[in-house]
């Protein structure tokens, strides 16, 4: 069985807490819920982590290489920091695709530049929960999944 890796990096485990103006009422545990459900109907297994440390993330998606068809990665605020996530992106063979709940283009300027997103098959803001649903559909197109 196929397995993908959804990665969400810092305060990602606060949705449905902080800034719902920006962020939305919807939890992580709502987030994992609906992609089980949606990669279930095409026997892949989600393998869900969340984590406020860079490092983690870093060896989650060297980790992933070969093991995993796909990463669908919200890197929060590092998106904007961290060339060690960009270069561990690279390292691998396996699809990434980045996403973000709010439309980052249209925020702080300094979230308008993802050091992330060169390294990614692509990227995906500003349409909340279905963000993770659109990269899921990429995925899956990718994984030639749709009839």
């Amino acid at each position: 069985m196929e397995k993908i890796l959804l990665l969400n990096g810092p305060n990602i485990n606060m949705l449905g807490k902080r800034e719902k103006e920006v962020y939305g009422s919807f939890t992580l545990e709502d987030v994992e819920q609906d992609m089980n459900q949606l990669f279930s109907q095409h026997d892949i297994e989600l393998i869900s982590y969340q984590s406020n440390h860079e490092g983690d993330l870093v060896d989650h998606i060297q980790s992933a290489d070969g093991v995993y068809a796909g990463v669908i990665f919200n890197p929060a605020a590092y998106t904007h920091t961290s060339i060690a996530l960009h270069d561990a992106i690279k390292s691998i063979q396996t699809p990434v695709i980045e996403v973000h709940i709010s439309n980052v283009h249209q925020r702080e300027a300094f979230r308008h530049v993802s050091m992330t997103a060169p390294a990614c098959s692509g990227q995906i803001v500003g349409f909340g929960m279905q963000g993770y649903r659109l990269a899921a559909y990429a995925l899956l197109e990718n994984l030639n999944r749709f009839n």
